[in-house]
């Protein structure tokens, strides 16, 4: 019953999320929609902001579960922008609050996951140095973060699919002259 309460009141908190921007909503709108008391809502969440981390972490923790090794950094990208996509106007109305930076915090977590996944699976076998591998794993990551953040900036409007399959036939030498350039002989 208590897991049942729990997702119940994050469920309500996604439904109200997609119809109104997160200032608009209390933890009293939160509790008439889903048919507990406010009591019910305090002992499972701290207050609205904590509720809001627990969805969008859980959001990153599946997409890295999903995706424990990235061979292909595209299917792990579609996952990641068809979870976005579903959500929509909740996204857009979280990146769009006070609480952007627990969405960019999220972004971060699941750029970085899958880039360390991928990078793991590319250089395998490679004769490069650590710190190498940061400074590859900093730029690539870094990259990723700010193409979906420009993607949430203009309302996720942008065709973000093509934008990374463009990038990745652009960079894709680059990343191997990189690659070649700090690979220790």
């Amino acid at each position: 019953m208590a897991g049942f309460t729990k997702k119940a009141i994050k469920d309500s908190f996604i439904k109200l999320l997609t119809e109104r921007p997160l200032s608009q909503i209390t933890v009293k709108d939160i509790v008439a929609d889903c048919g507990v008391n406010r009591n019910t809502f305090y002992y499972y969440f701290e207050d609205i902001p904590k509720l809001l981390e627990e969805i969008v972490m859980e959001d990153a923790e599946t997409v890295i579960r999903a995706y424990p090794t990235v061979e292909k950094i595209e299917d792990c990208l579609e996952t990641v922008i068809d979870l976005a996509l579903s959500k929509k106007r909740a996204v857009l109305h979280i990146y769009n609050s006070v609480s952007r930076e627990l969405y960019e915090q999220y972004m971060w977590v699941v750029c970085d996951h899958v880039i360390n996944a991928y990078l793991t699976s590319i250089l395998d076998g490679r004769n490069i140095s650590d710190r190498d591998r940061e400074v590859i794993r900093k730029y690539l990551s870094s990259l990723g973060f700010g193409i979906t953040s420009g993607w949430l900036r203009t309302g996720m409007t942008e065709d973000i699919r093509g934008i990374f399959a463009r990038l990745r036939e652009m960079k894709k030498e680059i990343l191997e002259e990189m690659i070649a350039h700090c690979e220790e002989n």
